[in-house]
Protein backbone atom coordinates (compact mmCIF):
# COMPACT_ATOMS: atom_id res chain seq x y z
CA UNK A 1 0.00 0.00 0.00
CA UNK A 2 1.24 3.64 -0.66
CA UNK A 3 0.38 5.99 2.45
CA UNK A 4 0.04 9.36 1.84
CA UNK A 5 0.71 11.82 5.21
CA UNK A 6 -0.34 15.37 5.68
CA UNK A 7 0.36 16.68 9.20
CA UNK A 8 0.11 19.86 10.57
CA UNK A 9 0.91 21.10 14.37
CA UNK A 10 0.54 24.45 15.06
CA UNK A 11 1.43 26.19 18.49
CA UNK A 12 -0.12 29.73 19.19
CA UNK A 13 1.26 31.86 21.74
CA UNK A 14 -0.54 35.13 23.61
CA UNK A 15 1.71 36.99 24.67
CA UNK A 16 4.54 35.74 22.30
CA UNK A 17 6.80 33.26 23.88
CA UNK A 18 10.57 34.57 24.09
CA UNK A 19 12.08 31.36 22.39
CA UNK A 20 11.14 27.43 21.51
CA UNK A 21 13.25 24.25 21.43
CA UNK A 22 11.79 21.60 19.76
CA UNK A 23 12.91 17.88 19.24
CA UNK A 24 10.76 15.99 16.26
CA UNK A 25 10.33 12.43 15.38
CA UNK A 26 8.65 12.87 12.46
CA UNK A 27 10.63 10.38 10.01
CA UNK A 28 10.08 7.18 9.37
CA UNK A 29 12.74 4.61 8.58
CA UNK A 30 13.58 1.97 6.09
CA UNK A 31 13.08 -1.02 6.89
CA UNK A 32 11.17 -4.55 5.50
CA UNK A 33 7.56 -3.94 4.63
CA UNK A 34 8.10 0.11 4.89
CA UNK A 35 10.44 1.96 2.39
CA UNK A 36 9.77 6.05 2.42
CA UNK A 37 9.31 7.28 -1.28
CA UNK A 38 9.41 10.75 0.07
CA UNK A 39 8.57 13.08 2.84
CA UNK A 40 9.54 16.53 4.25
CA UNK A 41 9.93 18.25 7.34
CA UNK A 42 8.92 22.01 7.05
CA UNK A 43 8.74 24.89 9.74
CA UNK A 44 6.70 27.97 9.32
CA UNK A 45 9.70 30.37 11.37
CA UNK A 46 13.27 30.17 9.43
CA UNK A 47 15.43 28.00 11.07
CA UNK A 48 18.17 25.17 10.24
CA UNK A 49 16.95 21.69 10.98
CA UNK A 50 19.43 19.58 12.56
CA UNK A 51 19.11 15.87 11.73
CA UNK A 52 20.61 13.08 13.69
CA UNK A 53 19.55 9.88 15.38
CA UNK A 54 18.39 9.26 19.10
CA UNK A 55 19.64 6.68 20.76
CA UNK A 56 17.45 4.42 20.00
CA UNK A 57 18.40 4.85 16.06
CA UNK A 58 15.11 7.12 15.35
CA UNK A 59 15.85 9.64 13.25
CA UNK A 60 15.38 12.82 15.14
CA UNK A 61 15.27 16.59 14.10
CA UNK A 62 15.63 19.80 16.72
CA UNK A 63 15.57 23.47 15.97
CA UNK A 64 15.89 26.37 18.00
CA UNK A 65 13.97 29.69 17.77
CA UNK A 66 14.40 33.24 19.21
CA UNK A 67 11.63 35.33 19.46
CA UNK A 68 9.30 36.90 19.86
CA UNK A 69 6.77 33.86 18.65
CA UNK A 70 3.09 34.43 18.32
CA UNK A 71 2.94 31.44 15.88
CA UNK A 72 4.82 28.08 15.22
CA UNK A 73 4.21 25.15 12.70
CA UNK A 74 5.57 22.14 11.85
CA UNK A 75 3.67 20.42 8.68
CA UNK A 76 5.11 17.31 8.04
CA UNK A 77 4.06 15.74 4.45
CA UNK A 78 5.52 12.28 2.74
CA UNK A 79 4.64 8.93 1.38
CA UNK A 80 5.50 5.81 2.26
CA UNK A 81 5.30 1.97 0.41
CA UNK A 82 4.24 -0.58 2.69
CA UNK A 83 3.79 -4.31 2.79
CA UNK A 84 1.91 -6.42 5.12
CA UNK A 85 4.89 -8.34 7.69
CA UNK A 86 2.45 -9.79 10.29
CA UNK A 87 3.74 -7.11 12.53
CA UNK A 88 6.85 -8.64 12.38
CA UNK A 89 9.92 -5.90 12.21
CA UNK A 90 13.34 -6.92 9.66
CA UNK A 91 15.69 -5.31 8.20
CA UNK A 92 16.43 -2.55 10.52
CA UNK A 93 19.95 -1.65 13.02
CA UNK A 94 19.23 -1.96 16.72
CA UNK A 95 21.65 -0.27 18.54
CA UNK A 96 20.51 -1.99 22.15
CA UNK A 97 19.78 -5.70 22.85
CA UNK A 98 16.12 -6.79 23.87
CA UNK A 99 16.66 -6.99 27.48
CA UNK A 100 16.86 -3.20 27.49
CA UNK A 101 13.31 -3.31 27.01
CA UNK A 102 12.32 -5.30 30.15
CA UNK A 103 13.58 -1.57 32.14
CA UNK A 104 10.24 0.10 33.54
CA UNK A 105 9.62 3.49 33.64
CA UNK A 106 7.32 5.76 35.41
CA UNK A 107 4.95 5.57 33.26
CA UNK A 108 5.27 1.69 32.35
CA UNK A 109 5.33 0.80 36.33
CA UNK A 110 2.62 -2.00 37.18
CA UNK A 111 0.89 -1.40 40.46
CA UNK A 112 -0.46 -4.24 41.83
CA UNK A 113 -3.82 -4.32 40.18
CA UNK A 114 -2.12 -4.21 36.81
CA UNK A 115 0.53 -6.99 37.60
CA UNK A 116 -2.64 -9.03 38.71
CA UNK A 117 -3.89 -8.39 34.83
CA UNK A 118 -0.88 -9.20 33.56
CA UNK A 119 -0.13 -12.82 35.07
CA UNK A 120 -3.67 -13.70 34.34
CA UNK A 121 -3.87 -12.76 30.48
CA UNK A 122 -3.28 -15.77 28.57
CA UNK A 123 -1.39 -17.56 31.24
CA UNK A 124 -2.64 -21.15 29.50
CA UNK A 125 -1.19 -20.46 26.42
CA UNK A 126 1.77 -22.46 25.40
CA UNK A 127 4.24 -20.04 24.01
CA UNK A 128 5.24 -16.62 23.87
CA UNK A 129 3.63 -15.26 20.92
CA UNK A 130 0.00 -16.72 21.80
CA UNK A 131 0.47 -15.80 25.20
CA UNK A 132 1.23 -11.89 23.55
CA UNK A 133 -1.76 -12.02 21.04
CA UNK A 134 -4.01 -13.17 24.25
CA UNK A 135 -2.15 -10.02 26.09
CA UNK A 136 -3.58 -7.73 23.40
CA UNK A 137 -7.10 -8.94 23.34
CA UNK A 138 -7.17 -9.00 26.86
CA UNK A 139 -6.45 -5.12 27.25
CA UNK A 140 -8.74 -4.89 24.15
CA UNK A 141 -11.61 -5.79 25.55
CA UNK A 142 -10.68 -4.40 29.57
CA UNK A 143 -10.40 -1.16 28.36
CA UNK A 144 -12.29 1.21 26.02
CA UNK A 145 -10.72 4.44 24.14
CA UNK A 146 -11.82 7.59 25.45
CA UNK A 147 -9.59 10.74 24.99
CA UNK A 148 -11.51 12.47 27.91
CA UNK A 149 -10.04 11.15 31.25
CA UNK A 150 -5.82 10.87 30.64
CA UNK A 151 -3.03 12.95 29.00
CA UNK A 152 0.45 12.72 28.09
CA UNK A 153 1.92 11.81 31.70
CA UNK A 154 -1.14 9.31 32.57
CA UNK A 155 0.33 6.41 34.00
CA UNK A 156 -0.58 3.13 32.41
CA UNK A 157 -1.51 1.65 35.61
CA UNK A 158 -3.65 5.34 36.43
CA UNK A 159 -5.22 3.92 32.62
CA UNK A 160 -5.68 0.70 33.64
CA UNK A 161 -7.68 1.68 36.69
CA UNK A 162 -9.43 3.87 34.83
CA UNK A 163 -10.24 1.05 32.02
CA UNK A 164 -10.29 3.93 29.17
CA UNK A 165 -7.52 6.15 27.79
CA UNK A 166 -6.03 6.75 24.13
CA UNK A 167 -3.78 4.76 22.19
CA UNK A 168 -1.04 6.36 24.49
CA UNK A 169 -2.11 4.70 27.31
CA UNK A 170 -3.24 1.00 25.80
CA UNK A 171 0.25 0.75 24.46
CA UNK A 172 1.99 2.11 27.73
CA UNK A 173 -0.57 -0.56 29.28
CA UNK A 174 0.65 -3.66 27.11
CA UNK A 175 4.07 -2.45 27.21
CA UNK A 176 3.76 -2.60 30.96
CA UNK A 177 2.01 -5.87 30.92
CA UNK A 178 4.64 -7.85 28.69
CA UNK A 179 7.83 -6.51 30.47
CA UNK A 180 5.84 -7.65 33.81
CA UNK A 181 5.85 -11.39 32.94
CA UNK A 182 9.40 -11.42 31.15
CA UNK A 183 8.92 -10.45 28.01
CA UNK A 184 10.77 -7.29 26.50
CA UNK A 185 8.60 -4.86 24.95
CA UNK A 186 8.86 -1.15 23.66
CA UNK A 187 6.29 1.90 23.06
CA UNK A 188 5.94 2.88 19.14
CA UNK A 189 4.49 5.89 17.60
CA UNK A 190 3.32 6.37 13.48
CA UNK A 191 0.46 6.78 11.71
CA UNK A 192 -2.41 4.34 10.73
CA UNK A 193 -4.84 5.10 7.58
CA UNK A 194 -8.09 6.51 8.61
CA UNK A 195 -6.47 8.87 10.70
CA UNK A 196 -7.84 12.09 10.36
CA UNK A 197 -8.20 14.98 12.90
CA UNK A 198 -8.18 19.08 12.73
CA UNK A 199 -8.69 20.07 16.85
CA UNK A 200 -7.62 21.37 19.53
CA UNK A 201 -5.31 19.26 21.56
CA UNK A 202 -4.69 19.34 24.97
CA UNK A 203 -1.40 19.60 26.28
CA UNK A 204 0.97 16.37 25.14
CA UNK A 205 -2.25 14.69 23.05
CA UNK A 206 -1.18 14.77 19.78
CA UNK A 207 -2.65 13.29 16.77
CA UNK A 208 -1.51 9.95 15.29
CA UNK A 209 -1.24 6.55 16.21
CA UNK A 210 0.67 4.39 18.88
CA UNK A 211 1.07 0.62 19.51
CA UNK A 212 3.98 -1.84 21.20
CA UNK A 213 6.53 -4.07 19.74
CA UNK A 214 7.68 -7.20 22.14
CA UNK A 215 10.60 -9.45 21.65
CA UNK A 216 9.97 -12.82 20.52
CA UNK A 217 12.51 -15.41 20.34
CA UNK A 218 12.91 -16.45 16.44
CA UNK A 219 10.80 -13.85 15.18
CA UNK A 220 12.54 -10.70 16.67
CA UNK A 221 10.34 -7.69 17.35
CA UNK A 222 6.83 -7.90 16.74
CA UNK A 223 3.45 -5.24 16.68
CA UNK A 224 0.77 -5.40 18.91
CA UNK A 225 -1.96 -2.85 18.72
CA UNK A 226 -4.59 -3.44 21.93
CA UNK A 227 -6.44 -0.26 20.50
CA UNK A 228 -7.69 -2.92 17.60
CA UNK A 229 -6.44 -5.91 18.73
CA UNK A 230 -4.45 -6.66 15.74
CA UNK A 231 -0.67 -6.85 14.82
CA UNK A 232 -0.02 -3.56 12.57
CA UNK A 233 -0.58 -4.34 9.16
CA UNK A 234 0.70 -2.24 5.77
CA UNK A 235 -2.29 0.34 6.82
CA UNK A 236 0.36 1.44 9.88
CA UNK A 237 3.89 3.64 8.99
CA UNK A 238 5.69 3.13 11.99
CA UNK A 239 7.72 6.34 13.36
CA UNK A 240 10.18 6.13 16.48
CA UNK A 241 10.38 3.18 19.03
CA UNK A 242 11.06 4.26 22.95
CA UNK A 243 10.77 3.05 26.76
CA UNK A 244 7.91 4.93 26.94
CA UNK A 245 5.86 7.84 25.31
CA UNK A 246 8.75 10.02 26.50
CA UNK A 247 11.08 8.70 24.64
CA UNK A 248 9.14 8.29 20.78
CA UNK A 249 7.11 11.32 21.41
CA UNK A 250 6.57 12.64 17.84
CA UNK A 251 7.07 16.47 18.79
CA UNK A 252 8.74 17.59 22.10
CA UNK A 253 10.33 20.96 23.44
CA UNK A 254 10.53 23.46 25.53
CA UNK A 255 9.33 27.62 25.16
CA UNK A 256 10.12 30.19 27.37
CA UNK A 257 8.29 32.97 28.31
CA UNK A 258 5.18 33.86 26.47
CA UNK A 259 1.35 33.41 28.21
CA UNK A 260 -0.86 30.63 27.49
CA UNK A 261 -0.44 27.73 24.47
CA UNK A 262 -2.69 26.85 22.05
CA UNK A 263 -2.76 23.55 20.14
CA UNK A 264 -3.97 22.88 16.90
CA UNK A 265 -3.18 19.55 14.74
CA UNK A 266 -4.57 18.73 11.63
CA UNK A 267 -3.72 15.09 10.18
CA UNK A 268 -4.69 13.36 7.34
CA UNK A 269 -3.61 9.80 5.94
CA UNK A 270 -4.80 7.57 3.14
CA UNK A 271 -4.11 5.75 0.80
CA UNK A 272 -2.54 7.44 -2.27
CA UNK A 273 -3.83 7.01 -5.63
CA UNK A 274 -0.21 7.13 -6.85
CA UNK A 275 0.43 3.01 -6.56
CA UNK A 276 3.03 0.74 -7.66
CA UNK A 277 2.71 -0.92 -10.54
CA UNK A 278 3.18 -4.73 -9.94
Amino acid sequence: MRIHVNHATTYSYDPPANGAIQTLRLTPRNHDGQYVVAWRIDVSEGCQLRAHQDAFGNLTHTFALDGPISELRVLVEGEVETQDTAGVIRGISERFPPSLFLRSTDLTLPDTELSAFAESAGKGEGDRIARLHALMEAISEAMEFDADPTHASTTAATAFKQKRGVCQDFAHVFTACARHIGVPARYVTGYLVGDGAVAEQRAGHQAGHAWSEAYVDGLGWVGFDPVLSQCPTDAYVRLAVGLDYLGAAPVRGNRYGGGDEHLTVALKVDQSSRQVQG
